[in-house]
């Protein structure tokens, strides 16, 4: 069976993919060597300010700034060379050219010299780190944008629907106002805090203060990267916030090139939109773990197909340190081995045991729970505080059932029967497309839906449904008829709407 090609998703021009030598740099510009070694030199000069002038040893501070500056400006021209022929050879633009636009990119490190003009130089030096940080990566996606057609497709679905849902969500939160009761203010900025309702409260508590009472429940990668990230921000929300969207975008990239190979552009640009529009792709924007785990996950799979065995199996890890779910990639990774070495397993070994990562990845939380709480389940003992518990798949849709029969609110019954609805909405795409995907990827997409409906509880089911991508390549597949297309998009609009408006407003949406 064939693997997923590793090369470049657009055609590159061989003449443009030549090896780097010094004409090239000399033609790129004297001017572009000069911006990116200063950039360079900039952040080695900081780094010595930041982390080795607090040590307070005169001797190692002399002697770390004559190391410091020269290695960052070292590092910044082999890191500048390094992308400038990837970003060429990816893009079939003249690696000159390639290397004058991504010097641009560097500008934004120089304002690290207002570190000296902040009042608290300490936090504000670190704000400018994270402010330039941010404003580097922009610049290289938004030069990637101009010359890489999948870059360009995912950016602009990126913006439009998280401006319109930014819009919507801000709107709603002053203008409707919250559900009444006590709520948790993450923010003092309003445009801020509607972005950390419900779990994300949990999130940014553990990224803050670590683990206590019922909180083992949410697995530690998407906090932690919380709590680094938030050092240089200042603020965990905002921290939150950059660490979601910045992962959706990559994980609408990834998606965009696993499914071209797949099939072709046409169902890889409607299989990105239908994920940006589907009813609860709030969550993607939201401190949640959405946007991480879809990301690590569609990342795997991509290198999985590409015989990329440790990429793939590492990007598993870190999906079981996201969420339990992430133990599950360990079946496709089984299945896409088997499917390249069944006819001699002895030549993947190897391989195969790259794939133990994945389950590693959940086993080292539960080695850090049973420290912590004498309990490795505990993250799956404390669900009960949700009234999950471990039953049948039919029990769900039973207790669900009864839910809605005996309800005395009208919210309760809507509830119900939306997690009713797109749990059905799952299982029917899955039985009706099966045949469309390879055996990996429904395999993936079955027990991704077996495994929370085994917990006598549908709650999250729509959200859930978010990093089904297999289930949004079938949409895709069967997007190509109009009246299939319009059906999609007309039920997720509407809805996206409604449950941005009401989640903005703290009522529970999934």
């Amino acid at each position: 069976m064939q693997e997923l090609p590793v090369s470049a998703d657009i055609h590159t021009h061989p003449s443009r993919t030549h090896a780097l030598d010094a004409g090239d740099f000399f033609a790129a510009g004297r001017l572009s060597a000069a911006l990116v070694l200063l950039a360079g030199a900039t952040l080695g000069f900081f780094f010595w300010y930041g982390v080795i002038v607090p040590l307070r040893q005169a001797a190692l501070v002399e002697v770390a700034l004559l190391v410091c500056v020269p290695f960052g400006a070292a590092t910044a021209y082999v890191a500048w060379q390094a992308y400038a022929r990837y970003f060429s050879r990816r893009s079939g633009v003249k690696l000159a050219h390639s290397l004058r636009y991504d010097a641009l990119t560097w500008i934004p490190f120089f304002l690290l010299w207002l570190t000296f003009a902040s009042p608290q130089i300490s936090s504000g030096g670190a704000r400018y780190f994270a402010v330039a940080v941010v404003a580097f990566c922009l610049a290289k996606v938004a030069i990637a944008a101009r010359f890489n057609q999948t870059v360009r497709e995912v950016l602009v679905d990126f913006l439009v629907t998280r401006a319109a849902i930014i819009v919507i969500a801000e709107l709603a939160a002053v203008i409707i106002g919250q559900r009444p009761g006590q709520h948790v203010q993450e923010s003092r900025h309003a445009l801020l805090a509607v972005w950390g309702r419900w779990d994300a409260v949990h999130y940014l508590s553990i990224a803050a203060q670590g683990y206590q009472g019922i909180q083992p429940a949410f697995f530690p990668l998407y906090p932690l990267l919380i709590h680094f990230i938030g050092h240089f921000t200042g603020n965990d929300l905002v921290a939150g916030l950059l660490i979601s969207n910045a992962c959706f975008f990559f994980g609408l990239l990834y998606l965009y090139k696993l499914l071209e190979h797949e099939f072709d552009r046409t169902v890889a640009r409607r299989a990105i939109f239908y994920v940006s529009i589907f009813p609860t792709a709030i969550y993607f924007s939201a401190v949640y773990t959405e946007s991480l785990f879809f990301f690590l996950t569609i990342a795997s799979f991509y290198y999985m197909r590409s015989g990329r065995w440790l990429l793939a199996a590492v990007l598993g890890f870190f999906a079981a340190l996201t969420r339990a779910e992430g133990l599950l990639l360990a079946l496709p990774f089984a299945i896409e081995w088997f499917a390249r070495y069944h006819s001699s397993p002895l030549r993947g070994v190897r391989e195969a045991l790259c794939g133990l990562l994945i389950p590693l990845g959940l086993g080292l939380y539960m080695a850090y729970l049973w420290v912590l709480r004498g309990d490795a389940l505990y993250f799956s003992h404390v669900q009960k505080h949700w009234g999950r518990t471990p039953a049948m798949p039919w029990v769900s849709v039973m207790n669900s059932f009864h839910k809605m029969l005996h309800a005395t609110a009208g919210q309760t019954v809507a509830n119900q029967a939306l997690e009713v609805a797109f749990t059905a909405l799952m299982v029917i795409v899955l039985l009706a497309g099966w045949r469309r995907l390879r055996l990996s990827y429904t395999a993936y997409m079955a027990i991704s839906i077996l495994v929370p409906m085994s917990t006598s509880s549908l709650m999250s089911m729509p959200r859930f449904a978010l990093v089904l991508f297999p289930m949004f390549a079938i949409l895709a597949r069967w997007g190509e008829r109009p009246w299939a297309n319009t059906l999609i998009v007309a039920f997720s609009l509407p809805l996206l709407g409604l449950f941005t408006v009401l989640f903005a407003n703290w009522y529970w949406v999934a």
